[in-house]
């Protein structure tokens, strides 16, 4: 039985012009050797895979070549190789630096390959210096690491820094449709560009995961079997959930992402590439950005397909909600319920349902529809009088569209539309802003405000109508409200009314009665523009009594005669 030899090194490069994705640092180093002007230590620096001790031993051999050596010579004994992952120690450096003085015995140079250096120790590091400063005339030094970062940067001052990129999709799957040629498999054209999308940029990986989708499916190299063995979700995957999230189809949409996560798929991996999937359905909306799309031929042609189907404020809003779910996604407590939320809302963009009125309309339009008659918008209310003019947000008085198809032309009477009332529970601030979202959107009709009145108010005439209302309330049988009424006067400012409270608990029983309020001082003092300001102030509390003896001053002020009675029979306090 033949030994097995994996792609990567089988098909290690030997010359520079094998090396893939990396034309930019192999000129450089071609024409620095033909003009004789290579620096005697170099950095090769980059991401895993991409070619830096491949081309650290190819410089190797072409320094030491005269032209006359077979292309099988691999120049052994001119070229070291140090692992400094293992070989970190202040020793192992003093054990290389005596072996430098020693000129070649084939050749011209002695190249020292050190791999990984950024491994090295600080004394390593300091022990180097020296020698990599000033080296021998026949030595010339390779440096290769993943991480520069780490290395000291007297090394770096002392070398010429070569920083290698990742390997593009489109080269790696060249060089893949390349390597399927010699091998005589037959791949398809989206299979080859996944392996290279799932490589990150590093050939070697690419040509590892090449072998293995190779062993699985044989001669026969299909998308299928690639993201069957890879583990990955399939282009048709997002294809079918975009089409039922353009069709608002939740049901369909759900059972999906269950059949997915059966099948061991993790919920963030999925988000995220439905994100990744929108990004590129809005990349073919334009043609100067369809070079961005980096995927097969055949599957290029579907995302423009599908692209023609989605408008861009979808896109846009599609691209914000599943990257949210992403960021929310680890902190989560029931990330499945996360993603199903999101995946719910995807579809409910484009639905446009029952319950979504036109503010134009007092009655939804699907009932006019339904009967067959044309809705007529609501409009402006004229008024009789000046004082008929003023039209309250809590009562308005408007006109329903009424028509036949018999009768076209009908007296349209006038309806009191009352305010609807939205059940909201507990003291939270969340709850009272919903309410008053909630009654404001239900008051939304047209509206001339321009006529209502905005009679100049004075400080007197609030603190009346402040007490009035607050007697209206004692009257009602509505006592805390007129207590907390009590606590406080209003301050009025130009139009706004300002009030203190010493705790946040009176502040939001008061914004949750703060309609009727405003209501009846605007009616009241005939100014549409009041409004309330209500601030939370700790130090007011003082004000009030604690101690006994604040107590008593408190009642004998409103009363009297507590102090006559005190006095009388010398009660103490």
């Amino acid at each position: 039985m033949e030994h097995f030899v994996v792609s990567a090194r089988k098909y290690r490069p030997q010359t520079f012009q094998d090396v893939v994705g990396q034309q930019a640092i192999t000129n450089t180093l071609l024409n620095a050797i033909e003009n004789n002007h290579l620096a005697q230590a170099l950095l090769f620096t980059g991401p895993r895979g991409v070619g830096k001790t491949t081309c650290a031993r190819i410089l190797s051999k072409m320094i030491n070549s005269d032209g006359n050596t077979s292309e099988d010579e691999d120049f052994a004994f001119n070229i070291f190789e140090l692992d400094a992952a293992s070989n970190n120690s202040v020793d192992d450096i003093r054990s290389l630096t005596d072996q430098v003085r020693i000129p070649p015995q084939v050749g011209k140079y002695k190249v020292y390959i050190i791999d990984e250096v950024h491994m090295l120790s600080q004394a390593a590091f300091n022990a180097f210096l020296k020698t990599l400063e000033e080296p021998p005339k026949h030595c010339i030094f390779i440096l290769a690491t993943t991480e520069k970062h780490k290395i000291i940067p007297t090394i770096l001052s002392r070398c010429q820094i070569f920083d290698f990129k990742r390997i593009t999709v489109s080269d790696a799957k060249e060089y893949l449709k390349y390597i399927a040629k010699e091998q005589g498999v037959t791949a398809e054209d989206d299979a080859l560009h996944i392996i290279a999308q799932k490589a990150d940029g590093a050939m070697r990986d690419a040509l590892s995961i090449f072998d293995r989708v190779v062993s699985f499916s044989g001669k026969n190299l299909t998308r299928q079997a690639v993201t069957e063995n890879l583990n990955v979700l399939d282009y048709e995957t997002y294809f079918t959930s975009t089409d039922f999230i353009l069709e608002n189809k939740i049901p369909d949409l759900l059972v999906q992402f269950n059949t997915i996560l059966s099948k061991g798929f993790d919920g963030h991996h999925y988000i995220a590439g439905l994100a990744s999937h929108f990004r590129d359905l809005m990349v073919c909306k334009n043609p100067a950005t369809i070079p961005l799309l980096e995927v097969g031929e055949d599957t290029s042609q579907k995302y423009m397909e599908q692209s023609q189907k989605t408008s861009h404020s979808f896109l846009m809003e599609g691209i914000r909600l599943a990257n949210d779910c992403d960021l929310k996604y680890k902190t989560s407590k029931n990330q499945r319920l996360l993603v199903e939320l999101t995946l719910m809302q995807l579809a409910s963009i484009t639905f446009d349902g029952e319950k979504k009125n036109l503010k134009h309309f007092i009655i939804p339009p699907s009932y006019f529809r339904a009967k067959g008659i044309t809705p007529i918008p609501v409009t402006k209310p004229k008024a009789e009088a000046p004082a008929k003019a003023i039209v309250s947000k809590e009562a308005v008085i408007a006109q329903a569209p009424v028509s036949t198809i018999q009768n076209p032309v009908v007296n349209t009477p006038k309806i009191a539309i009352s305010q609807s009332k939205k059940s909201t529970s507990g003291l939270s601030l969340k709850s009272i802003r919903e309410k008053r979202a909630h009654q404001l959107r239900q008051m939304e009709v047209v509206i001339d405000e321009d006529n209502l009145p905005k009679q100049p108010v004075k400080q007197e005439a609030l603190t009346e109508a402040w007490k009035e209302y607050t007697a209206k309330m004692d009257q009602k049988g509505e006592k805390i409200m007129a207590s907390i009424l009590q606590m406080d006067m209003p301050k009025l400012k130009d139009t706004t009314i300002y009030l203190t409270y010493s705790n946040n608990t009176n502040k939001i029983e008061l914004e949750r009665a703060e309609f009727p309020l405003m209501a009846f001082l605007k009616k009241k003092l005939l100014n549409y523009d009041l409004k309330l300001d209500i601030t939370v102030n700790e130090e007011v509390a003082k004000k009030y009594a604690f101690t006994p003896l604040e107590k008593y001053e408190k009642l004998a002020e409103k009363n009297p005669n507590l102090e006559v009675l005190r006095q009388t029979f010398g009660l103490d306090i």
